[in-house]
């Protein structure tokens, strides 16, 4: 069996089709991007870190491995969902879509690590 095609993008890049199911994992809709422009096949707010554990990250790097601990914890309970996004990311490529500024520590690269297991 294939690795699954996972790549994560910022939700302010140009849509291509090279990015294939296009997700967005972010709780809340990103500032300035409208639906279209957005061009998703899903969004899996269930899949985003909890408001709490967001609101305390911070986005601050010091506190990343940390966050990715407790996020990855949280993950636990959707299986049924990390399970249909590998389903689909074995027969072409997903796009985990972020805000976030910070490329490197955000939620879409810690779930990029879960569902190609590297947790």
């Amino acid at each position: 069996m294939g690795k699954p095609d996972i790549v994560i993008k910022r939700i302010y890049e140009d849509a291509a089709n090279r990015d294939g199911h296009r997700v967005l994992v972010d709780r809340l809709w990103p500032r300035g991007v409208s639906k279209d422009v957005a061009k998703l096949d899903d969004w899996c707010k269930d899949l985003a870190p909890s408001d709490d554990l967001r609101k305390w990250f911070d986005h601050d790097p010091d506190k990343f491995e940390e966050f990715a601990q407790k996020y990855k914890k949280e993950l636990q309970g959707c299986e049924a969902k990390l399970d249909e996004l590998l389903d689909i990311a074995k027969n072409k490529r997903v796009t985990l879509l972020y805000g976030a500024k910070d490329e490197q520590h955000n939620q879409a690269v810690v779930l990029r690590q879960v569902l190609c297991g590297h947790d």
